[in-house]
């Protein structure tokens, strides 16, 4: 068994998912892991794809690599084994990942919940908050489906309740950038390149 792989997430009978490419290269110009936190639909993946290609930098989706190691879609770690076994695989996976050197981490929406992960991000790496309003996140997550959590019911109102639970913890994150409605993810990207620009030590 993976040691990333959520308890009695067996292999056997369960649909693979390819794992992406190893990415151990250290970033020219990154000395620190980037980790992008916030609710979905804010854009964590696709903004992290273009911070990491601005940054010359490997970049990493801990959902996809969670998937990987379980050998199962997160709706169906979510369906097979419920969320907490999603949760601690997602724990050891961005572990891995932050130990893996200087990178983009795009994260699920519940992973920076975890005080164990916050602490560990905190000591070595640079967490990012994506913030972006309700009809914002609304108007996203319509797009596109696969949202376990959206699945149980009215999406405003579930989304409503992440915001009040989670955007005060997702406040301790070192940076807070704005993702509006009307903003193209170039321009997401750009307020994040300015803010890291302004913090000693986290470019060379």
């Amino acid at each position: 068994m993976s040691a990333d792989r959520p308890p009695g997430a067996a292999p056997s009978g369960a649909r693979a998912t390819p794992a992406a490419p190893p990415a151990t290269a250290a970033a020219p110009g990154l000395t620190r892991p980037l980790v992008l936190v916030g609710l979905m639909g804010v854009g964590k993946t696709t903004v992290g794809r273009k911070l990491a290609e601005a940054l010359a930098a490997p970049f990493v989706d801990s959902d996809e690599e969670v998937e990987a190691a379980a050998q199962m879609s997160v709706p169906e770690i979510f369906a097979t084994l419920g969320e907490p076994a999603f949760r601690e695989g997602e724990r050891r996976v961005i572990a891995r990942l932050i130990d893996e050197g200087p990178r983009v981490i795009a994260t699920g929406g519940g992973a920076f919940m975890s005080a164990q992960t916050r602490a560990l991000i905190a000591e070595r790496a640079v967490s990012i908050w994506l913030r972006a309003d309700l009809d914002t996140l609304l108007e996203r997550t319509a797009r596109r489906g696969g949202r376990p959590l959206l699945a149980r019911g009215d999406p405003r109102k579930i989304l409503g309740d992440l915001i009040e639970a989670r955007h005060p913890i997702y406040a301790e994150a070192r940076l807070t950038i704005d993702s509006r409605r009307a903003d193209r993810h170039e321009d997401v990207v750009a307020r994040v390149l300015a803010a890291l620009g302004e913090m000693p030590g986290c470019l060379a």
